[in-house]
């Protein structure tokens, strides 16, 4: 998993030199697939459910599985771009939120907030702990800063198949579900919104945006539980940044 992990981290750092305005998520979709499969990897997304591309790309309100197409970006979009890679067949799964060019206050804020709770969630993945440890981390992050968490999408377990048991929804008491155990690996991702919680489903039957038309950010990460603390399968090797 931590070589599936490898080559997410470098698709998405190369996503992210390549994401400035004027270029579209259909290039950003061809660019990928191609360097996943020069990698070994196989795209775990293309396919999967009828998925038709190798990554999900999603602008501005939209908070997840957007579909590449002729859509350009702009200067000041932020684009969240999830990224699925299976190798020897073991799956890691990663999302970035990239601020094209110069964003908003608001923006940077929102970016700020949602990648601290990420690392929120991501400390309490330690032996001992229950499962809802991570999800009320995140919440409490998020909310702290005024933001929302989108209920209705969730983490989860990820190692052969990409959505294992268990869910990991983004809020919650803590104290509850599993002990975390030596050899878990998650997929943690907060999915948070400037505005309200609620979301649409486009026409697509993929793409999914904030119902308010509030700009959304998910950061990802692919996690294991060790005996010396979480260990990030997808941890980039250098800063990743448009």
């Amino acid at each position: 998993m931590a070589r599936a992990g490898e080559v997410v981290a470098e698709t998405l750092a190369l996503v992210g030199e390549h994401a400035r305005p004027g270029v579209t998520t259909q290039d950003l979709d061809d660019l990928a697939d191609e360097f996943i499969r020069s990698r070994g990897g196989i795209p775990t997304f293309k396919g999967y459910r009828g998925y038709p591309a190798s990554i999900c790309v999603s602008p501005n309100s939209m908070v997840v599985h957007g579909i590449p197409g002729i859509y350009a970006l702009r200067e000041g979009d932020v684009l969240s771009v999830d990224v699925g890679v299976t190798l020897d067949g073991f799956v890691a799964d990663s999302a970035y939120t990239f601020a094209i060019g110069d964003v908003s206050e608001e923006a940077e804020r929102l970016l700020e907030a949602v990648q601290a709770a990420l690392a929120a969630g991501i400390e309490q993945c330690r032996l001992g702990n229950r499962l809802s440890d991570i999800s009320h981390a995140i919440q409490v992050a998020t909310v702290s800063q005024g933001y929302s968490v989108v209920r209705s999408l969730v983490g989860h377990g990820v190692g052969r198949s990409m959505h294992e048991e268990p869910q990991i929804p983004n809020y919650g008491e803590p104290g509850r579900g599993p002990q975390l155990a030596e050899g878990m690996t998650f997929a943690i991702e907060p999915m948070i919104t400037a505005g309200g919680p609620d979301v649409v489903l486009h026409d697509d039957e993929w793409s999914i945006s904030t119902a308010d038309d509030s700009l959304a950010v998910h950061f990802e990460h692919t996690v294991a539980i060790t005996a010396e603390g979480p260990r990030i399968l997808t941890a980039a090797t250098s800063a990743v940044r448009s």
